[in-house]
């Protein structure tokens, strides 16, 4: 498991983060889903709908700065992808897995072990 967190820390360390939906914007398509923090996408990188990697952008000050994942099933789309939650406190974690429980998606949070953390 260690191996998959720092390949992860990795990628959004070398790719730019491109902030294409900024906190309490609406999504383009579901006017019902307001963002509550920064989401974006790492440039340079690929997804299985076609576009960049996904990442919350939280207000959180640590070091290493990817804390988790959430991971989607989307059965409007028919497909299943990561997002990445960087520098996100508990209760943006929190906001972010609310926010990808919505419409056709289900989403579970799968959180970066804290000692791993706390040792870097």
């Amino acid at each position: 498991m260690n191996d998959f967190w720092l390949a992860l820390a990795q990628m959004v360390e070398k790719c730019e983060i491109v902030i294409d939906r900024p906190k309490g914007s609406r999504h383009p398509r579901y006017e019902a889903v307001v963002y509550p923090m920064d989401y974006g996408f790492l440039r340079d990188t690929g997804a299985i709908d076609g576009g960049g990697v996904d990442i919350w952008v939280g207000s959180a000050t640590v070091e290493d700065g990817v804390v988790g994942i959430l991971a989607t099933v989307d059965l409007f789309k028919m497909d299943v992808e990561i997002k990445i939650l960087f520098k996100c406190t508990e209760t943006e974690m929190a906001e972010a897995l609310n926010t990808a429980n919505s419409g056709y998606q289900s989403a579970i949070l799968v959180r970066r072990n804290q000692h791993e953390l706390e040792e870097r």
